[in-house]
């Protein structure tokens, strides 16, 4: 390496470029000098003064400051031939990269962009300069970027339309409530237009379909007080009659065309209208009724085509829509609307190969082989099978080898975009609701310590209450699990904690669920969401076996059933300090508590902290319940370290690196503890007297890469404070720094 960096460090970066010319380094400093009056400079502002001059120099590695000290293209560039043809031709197609020169930057230009820019924000005494900086190779520069930006103008008063017309009353009445018409407020090309665009949208949606933002016209003067502006609100001269006019709706009529093409008409009227379907082709008449927005004779809006196309395109079954209005020959100020949409292939295959990260850490490759039906009544019913295989190994501390694992499993889900249930209950038609039906089955290996079969099947339904809100309630999940096979060290290890056995044992758990989420932005600065979770199993098949009589153990199909309550909360609130730095927040709690016919709830229903999205200084099932510790000689008590209550708050600083690159810092806390004293697992309680004591503390940091759609997460978790006796006294109880590591590998954020 020291040989190469000697060789490429002798060969010039500079030999070819012309005489004149200056190859470009970066960007030296943007300087921004603050306004007259000590005022900061408007948010934005500064962002879009140093994306004008954001131009990346060769070996870019972070825009336009730094760059990687090996310009290999460069040297290429410099210093090879290019053959016309042949490996060699090839590979300096693939190395080379042309020098990016002063002259292709054009600092002139770019400081007539600042002064455009400074312009545009209401900063109109402002100048902008740049400075080419030199080193000892005169053929080489940077450049430094000087803005002084004047002191910003303000509305000293806003004069709207006059009230002559209907037209005109609405543009005012809309204008009179816009935040940014007001006076003090600073002058700002971008907020005037986006204030244009906002009122012929609201004029549109009142029925003045032809209205455009460049009817809106504005006359500002500077001249009659200093440094403000008096602007006025004019419409445009010669606008046609036509564009200023409200509209109704005319005629509805939707043709359904085959994928095929072709196909023999078929003409039915519904309550939004006529409806002609190319025979022979699959969909329900009434479907369209809830989908088609527009009502004949009522004004027509922008709304009630934007909902329209919506409502049709989240059904599943069109590969095209398209909605065009023609004025009706017949009535005036009245346009008839056409929809014509065309259906897409029902059925569906798909492969899927992808890797899974799971919120006990683990994480492994996976495949899925999908096939569904997209339209299998007519109404958007959606059929699905699913075959799926994952291996699976767990992150974290000294568990890999032992957790790893395998799954496959077979489901298949009936899924209708409607609600099939009481129209009492409140929906809102933003979104489709869904009525579901599933059936799946599962096999989960542990090679060294069980197999355990699952099978499932529920009746559910989703849906939006409002904007905000989205519910899920399933009114039946019956769950049956059997422990098909399992090795002497895992029954070694039940035989020890009975508690767990009992959990582990073979059984049914027919349950109910009700999920809540509140999930809403307040502003580009702040958003909360809001997850409850509420869910029984067996009181229903309970109340019908003591209605009967029937006392004791109580069993479905000759197997026990579960019978359970448990309830659960979290709450993450995200703060945008500055740019693209957040600050976002968690706190979860959970309780549940087996009764009836059971001693103990299900082990898979179980609590548990630790790993990749929880505390991330201990591997999962590392630490809990409460300040119980496995003893030094029983070999992977991990099955022990779940609880029935839960706590955890996490509180997570994001900041950008460079690019897709993110950075994090973090603390996390928390554990489980028993509601109900076990002897086996001893100072596994939930007592107020220990609650601080016993719980967890860990720091770290972390790196992401977020490419939008997938975001790759390796966290770093350092121990500060264990619930259990290490050993060691004090808060900071970790036995060696080494040992207090955790590192996670993760696909998405934590929360």
């Amino acid at each position: 390496m020291l040989l190469l960096t000697v060789i490429l460090g002798s060969c010039s970066t500079t030999r070819r470029i012309a005489d004149g010319e200056i190859l470009y380094t970066g960007v030296k400093k943007i300087k921004i000098s603050s306004p007259p009056n000590d005022v900061p400079l408007a948010e934005g502002v500064a962002s879009e003064v140093k994306e004008a001059v954001n131009v990346a120099p060769n070996n870019s590695l972070y825009s336009p400051y730094l760059r990687w000290p090996f310009p290999l293209g460069l040297w290429v560039y410099n210093n090879w031939s290019n053959p016309p043809s042949g490996f060699k031709h090839w590979l300096y197609e693939k190395l080379v990269a042309e020098p990016v020169l002063i002259s292709d930057v054009r600092p002139d230009v770019r400081v007539k962009m600042i002064d455009e820019i400074l312009d545009n924000n209401g900063y109109f005494r402002g100048k902008a300069s740049y400075e080419l900086i030199q080193g000892s190779n005169p053929k080489k520069a940077r450049i430094s970027y000087f803005v002084e930006p004047g002191q910003a103008y303000t509305f000293s008063s806003i004069e709207l339309l006059p009230d002559s017309s209907r037209l005109q009353h609405l543009i005012d009445s809309v204008a009179s409530r816009n935040r940014y018409l007001q006076p003090s407020n600073r002058y700002c090309t971008d907020s005037l237009s986006a204030t244009r665009i906002r009122i012929a949208n609201a004029m549109r949606n009142r029925g003045y379909y032809f209205f455009k933002p460049e009817f809106i016209e504005y006359l500002a003067d500077s001249t009659i007080t200093p440094r403000e502006i008096a602007l006025k609100m004019t419409l445009a001269t010669n606008i046609p009659k036509p564009f200023l006019e409200s509209y109704n709706t005319g005629t509805i009529t939707t043709r359904i065309y085959r994928n095929q093409g072709g196909g023999t008409p078929d003409t039915f009227m519904t309550k939004r209208g006529m409806v002609i379907q190319m025979k022979p082709s699959r969909l329900r008449e009434n479907l369209l009724d809830e989908c088609i927005r527009f009502r004949q004779g009522k004004t027509l809006t922008v709304r009630q085509m934007n909902q329209t196309q919506t409502y049709l395109s989240r059904l599943g079954i069109f590969n095209g829509i398209e909605i065009n209005v023609k004025p009706d020959s017949t009535k005036a100020r009245t346009l008839n609307v056409e929809i014509d949409c065309t259906l897409d292939k029902p059925l569906e295959a798909a492969i899927e190969v992808n890797v899974t990260s799971k919120s006990n850490s683990y994480l492994g490759p996976g495949a899925n082989l999908r096939l569904s039906n997209h339209n299998l009544f007519g109404g958007g019913e959606m059929l699905s099978l699913e075959l799926r295989g994952t291996y699976e190994w767990q992150t974290g501390r000294g568990r890999s080898s032992v957790f790893n694992s395998y799954e496959v499993g077979l489901s298949s889900s009936l899924s209708f975009p409607r609600l099939l249930a009481p129209k009492f209950i409140p929906r809102s038609r933003r979104d489709l609701n869904w009525t579901r039906i599933n059936l799946s089955a599962e096999l989960l290996n542990r090679p060294h310590y069980f197999s355990l079969a699952q099978f499932n099947a529920g009746f559910a339904y989703d849906w939006r209450a409002t904007r905000h809100v989205t519910n899920k309630l399933t009114l039946l999940k019956l769950t049956y699990i059997n422990l098909i096979r399992s090795t002497d060290e895992f029954d070694a290890i039940m035989s020890t904690n009975r508690a767990i056995a009992e959990s582990f044992k073979s059984q049914f758990i027919p349950q109910m669920q009700f999920d809540y989420m509140y999930d809403r932005s307040f502003d580009r600065n702040n958003s909360l969401n809001w997850q409850f979770t509420i869910q029984e199993a067996g009181n229903i098949f309970w109340a019908i076996y003591r209605a009967c009589g029937k006392s004791g153990e109580k069993q479905l199909f000759g197997t026990p059933f579960s019978q359970f309550i448990k309830g659960t909360t979290q709450l993450v609130y995200n703060r945008r300090l500055w740019g693209d730095n957040w600050l976002v927040s968690r706190v979860a709690i959970g309780a549940e508590h087996a009764y009836g016919n059971s001693t103990q709830v299900p082990y898979n229903e179980q609590f548990y902290v630790g790993g990749a999205n929880s505390i991330r200084a201990f591997a999962v099932r590392s630490i809990g319940p409460g300040s119980y510790r496995v003893p030094q000689n029983q070999i992977n008590g991990y099955f022990d370290q779940t609880g029935t209550f839960k706590f955890e708050f996490n509180v997570e600083y994001r900041f950008p690196i460079f690019g897709p690159v993110h950075g994090a810092v973090f603390l996390d806390s928390g554990n489980v503890w028993l509601l109900r004293a076990d002897p086996d697992r001893p100072g596994g309680e939930l007592k107020a007297s220990t609650f601080l004591r016993d719980i967890a503390l860990g720091t770290g940091a972390g790196l992401r890469l977020d490419i939008g759609m997938l975001v790759v997460r390796g966290d770093l978790g350092i121990g500060i404070h264990a619930p259990y006796d290490t050993g060691k006294s004090g808060y900071y109880n970790m036995t060696s720094f080494k040992n207090s590591l955790a590192f996670h590998l993760a696909i998405g954020y934590p929360f």
